[in-house]
């Protein structure tokens, strides 16, 4: 198989994989609020508590992500979709479209994810046209809220009836 044939099959099966949809904020050398979205996410470990995400190695905000040292993973609610559209974009003043705050890390937090993880970053690993960052998480908060769900290039709720059939 070609390679470009290869890349094809590989997006039509991961887009065909559920996620869920996150935001990841940080701050840059000024502290300015940074953030974009992420579905490549996962969690590493119990003991200590460690999760990871990708970030595109073309991403602009590559370096501010690797070099900062912090982040937090917002994992967005089933209302807030118009958020993955606003952190996907490119040139748009991102926060100042919406709710948000800093942590007492001085990170930037999001109102109205479902679930937040303040994380220090412990290890970053080179793959691929990626960048794996791994994170210690230092600080959890939580909504009594449905997730946002990522399915061939849609995002939305989780169906009502999805839980009727068990």
């Amino acid at each position: 198989m070609l390679n470009e044939d290869n890349q094809r099959l590989f997006k039509e099966a991961m887009g065909n994989y559920p996620t869920g949809v996150t935001v990841v904020t940080t701050t840059n050398r000024e502290g300015d609020p940074v953030g974009i979205t992420v579905n490549s996410f996962a969690s590493v470990s119990l003991n200590p508590l460690m999760i990871l995400w990708f970030n595109d190695r073309k991403a602009s905000s590559i370096d501010t992500f690797t070099k900062s040292g912090k982040f937090i993973v917002h994992l967005l609610a089933d209302d807030q979709q118009e958020l993955v559209k606003l952190f996907s974009s490119k040139n748009v003043d991102r926060f100042s479209k919406i709710k948000w705050g800093f942590s007492d890390n001085q990170l930037p937090v999001l109102e109205g994810a479902f679930a937040v993880l303040e994380c220090e970053t412990v290890q970053t690993v080179e793959a691929g046209d990626h960048t794996i960052l791994i994170g210690a998480v230092t600080n959890i908060r939580t909504e009594k809220k449905d997730p946002l769900l990522y399915h061939r290039r849609h995002i939305g709720a989780i169906p009502s009836e999805f839980y009727e059939r068990m």
